[in-house]
């Protein structure tokens, strides 16, 4: 028996080292000017092809998997996302863009199918079970809401020959409110459920109370070189929190004054004094930990990832100083701008960032706080112009930074079929070098809408030239609705999706490493002001109706039914009971005369 065991253990052990490497996770943080952090949350586990298709389920959620399989969805990319990324701030995205969507749900999948009816069919199938998984409005992304980008999107998983009967099609909802109900079946899909490993750090009252937050999932099928291919998941959430908001007690979260001796003051404004306080700016810097932040320390390590990749990672200067809980092993990387922990799958753990002074000896600076943020490769915002009911127009304003690299890139729009675009008012002009529009716009595709059957499709191919600043314009016209088209906040305004814009890779050798590969962004969406119609009225309609029929029917009816007669052709009012009682009164009255 104990040979037995001998020879058992270290099979066990040989096939928990692999499964274990078909999970990882890990957790970024990274401070941010202004007071903020941005935390990525990554979760990656594999499956091979086989096993997929043989339902042998690891790591990979099954629930998810039976979809994929009914469907014939061979990549899939599903977004949720809440608030605005500050770009002018916070630099550039996590992940180049590639994790993030447009405000509210945005989904996007490669459907294997003969035909487009089919591919329809298989779209509408997908986008209600995931309605069900994830307890959201998918179901609502009906044909008005769809369409198949032609320039836009590329697939990002290794297809071969099946990327020929492959379809790709997109919708959006930026009417979506995302919430905790969406994060619980988000957990539920992971290996540790959210008891273990940095996925116990998620709640969804710090979540959602961040400034930005996107949760995301990428389903690819990955073919390494030499090796056997595997069906990919990928499940990320990004958010950045404000500190000072996050350490916010969840017993008493409401704001309150603190104290003068509390108040953080600007000493260098000549009428500082002791009954005058201009507030400092973020730059002094915030004392911070994982579990004020997040409300919870980290319970250990999932025991289902992978050993060799470090949980928990922290972009700061090494100059920065971190304490660590017990158990954790502190790894620096030698480009002196980032460290990584290892930790105990057992004890909890927590990282504390104190107050750094700026005054004495050892006085530290805004360079020792955290790492400047990159520059975007791109800047963009999007608005409405014009005034009144009946037409508007649209603005979106690109802007390189970059003072000797032009940026090329595809600039995609969805709009719901009752905007109307005038495609002959579209306009590009360049500011900080010269240029015109066919300069500017490469190529363009455009799908007209059809009334209440589809929205419109603009996709325009741009490049900016180095350090300008490129003005896209157009005109539209705003449908009528019929009033049972309009929700029941029809005043507040139709939601409109974000624009996506998706970064080409540069072929120029001087090109910037981050311009050598795709990246994306989103602008944020825009909020449609439509002909409303006075919705009382049907109701005083109906009052009004109601009323007159009961005036002409009461008087029709009474003239109908009752007899008029003249009063002296009535009937006596002596006889009856009426009159014999006044007859017997009478007699009563008669016959008490007689007896006084």
């Amino acid at each position: 028996m104990r040979s037995f065991l001998s020879y058992l253990i270290p099979l066990l052990l040989l096939a928990f080292d692999v499964f274990a490497s078909e999970y990882h996770e890990q957790l970024n943080l990274k401070p941010l000017p202004q007071s903020s952090l941005l935390a990525s949350f990554n979760f990656r586990s594999n499956t091979t092809l086989p096993d997929f298709a043989a339902h042998n389920f690891r790591y990979f959620p099954r629930s998810l998997g039976q979809i994929l399989e009914h469907v014939g969805t061979r990549e899939l990319h599903l977004r949720f996302s809440l608030g605005r990324w500050d770009a002018e701030s916070w630099g550039a995205r996590p992940w180049d863009g590639t994790k993030e969507g447009g405000t509210g749900v945005e989904l996007w999948a490669w459907l294997e199918a003969d035909t487009e009816e089919e591919a329809d069919h298989k779209w509408l199938t997908l986008t209600n079970a995931l309605s069900g998984l994830f307890c959201a409005s998918l179901n609502f992304i009906d044909e008005t809401r769809t369409t198949r980008p032609v320039m836009s999107f590329l697939p990002e998983g290794d297809h071969g020959a099946a990327l020929d009967r492959m379809h790709l099609l997109h919708g959006v909802l930026p009417h979506e409110i995302v919430c905790t109900e969406n994060l619980t079946p988000f957990l539920k899909l992971l290996p540790c459920k959210g008891k273990a490993g940095i996925s116990s750090l998620l709640d969804g009252h710090k979540l959602f109370d961040a400034s930005w937050q996107s949760m995301a999932i990428d389903i690819r099928p990955i073919c390494p070189p030499g090796q056997e291919c595997v069906l990919q998941i990928e499940q990320t959430i990004d958010m950045v929190l404000d500190i000072e908001r996050s350490k916010r007690p969840r017993g008493n979260p409401i704001p309150r004054p603190l104290p003068g001796h509390e108040l953080k003051c600007n000493a260098s404004k000549p009428y500082h004094s002791g009954d005058a306080c201009f507030p400092s700016d973020f730059d002094a810097g915030e004392d911070w930990s994982l579990d004020r932040l997040f409300g919870k320390s980290m319970k250990g390590t999932c025991l289902a990832t992978n050993t060799e990749l470090y949980p928990v990672c922290i972009n700061v200067p090494h100059t920065r100083d971190i304490f660590a809980t017990g158990g954790a092993t502190e790894i620096k990387n030698p480009d002196g701008l980032s460290r990584c922990y290892q930790l105990s799958s057992e004890e909890d753990f927590s990282l504390i960032l104190p107050h750094m002074s700026r005054e004495g000896d050892n006085a530290k600076t805004t360079a020792d706080e955290y790492v400047q943020p990159g520059t975007p490769l791109l800047y963009a915002e999007r608005s409405f112009t014009g005034h009144g009911q009946e037409h508007g127009g649209v603005r979106s304003i690109l802007t390189n930074p970059s003072p000797d690299t032009e940026v090329e890139f595809v600039y995609m729009e969805t709009l719901p079929w009752f905007m109307r675009v005038y495609l002959h008012t579209l306009q590009a002009r360049v500011e900080g070098s010269s240029g015109t529009k066919d300069d500017i716009i490469q190529e363009i595709y455009y799908r007209p809408a059809l009334d209440r059957v589809r929205g419109s499709q603009l996709e325009l191919r741009v490049r900016i030239p180095p350090a300008s600043t490129v003005f896209l314009t157009y005109d539209f016209e705003k449908s009528i609705l019929r009033y049972t088209e309009y929700p029941p906040d029809a005043n507040r305004g139709f939601d409109v999706a974000a624009a996506i814009i998706t970064i080409l890779p540069s072929t120029s050798p001087d090109a910037p490493p981050a311009l050598k590969k795709a990246s994306n962004l989103r602008t944020t969406s825009l909020l449609l002001s439509l002909p409303t119609p006075d919705f009382s009225m049907p109701y005083n309609v109906i009052i009004f109706t109601s009323t007159a029929i009961a005036l002409a029917f009461g008087g029709l009816y009474n003239i109908l039914v009752r007899r008029f007669v003249g009063a002296d052709e009535g009937v006596d009012a002596t006889g009856g009971l009426k009159g014999k009682i006044a007859r017997l009164m009478a007699k009563i009255k008669g016959a008490k005369g007689k007896v006084d």
